[in-house]
């Protein structure tokens, strides 16, 4: 039996239910599933308990991701880059459309994943929210929504890009 400790801070709570936990703080709620492992809670402490070493890690890494996200957030910085025509980025619900890229007629499509938030000023573009992987996947859809297939990119290089600043 592998066994592991992780304290909790001030101000960020712990939910624990039979095969996931919600972990609550100032930024938002991130949830998790997990399976094979036993996690207890006792006055600001977890006790991560299971088989495997390897899983208890897995699920220790999660916590501490998502203690993370909950009281400090994450933040991906992208831009918008263009040298043939200016493309516009909206958002409507859990969707963001992309219009006139490279001056096609049809919008081309990102899904926003989970409790993200992107925000869109001038070129660039500010994906955040308290999940890790909902704020990379989000970024991650946006970039691939813009890929080109068959030109070369090398001549076309619009599309949205992880930015330097």
């Amino acid at each position: 039996m592998v066994e592991t400790t992780l304290e909790i801070p001030s101000g960020v709570t712990l939910t624990i239910e039979s095969d996931s936990f919600t972990v609550s703080g100032p930024k938002g709620k991130v949830i998790n599933k997990f399976k094979d492992v036993k996690i207890t809670q006792n006055s600001g402490k977890v006790k991560i308990s299971g088989l495997s070493k390897m899983t208890v890690n897995t699920i220790e890494a999660l916590l501490k991701s998502a203690i993370k996200g909950v009281s400090e957030g994450y933040t991906i910085k992208l831009q918008m880059v263009y040298a043939h025509f200016p493309f516009t980025l909206e958002q409507k619900g859990a969707v963001m459309i992309l219009k006139n890229f490279l001056g096609e007629k049809n919008p081309r499509k990102a899904m926003v994943v989970g409790d993200t938030k992107v925000n869109v000023e001038k070129e660039f573009i500010v994906v955040s929210g308290p999940d890790k992987y909902a704020v990379g996947q989000t970024a991650a859809n946006l970039k691939s929504a813009t890929h080109i297939k068959e030109k070369d990119p090398r001549v076309f290089q619009d599309g949205i890009y992880n930015s330097i600043q």
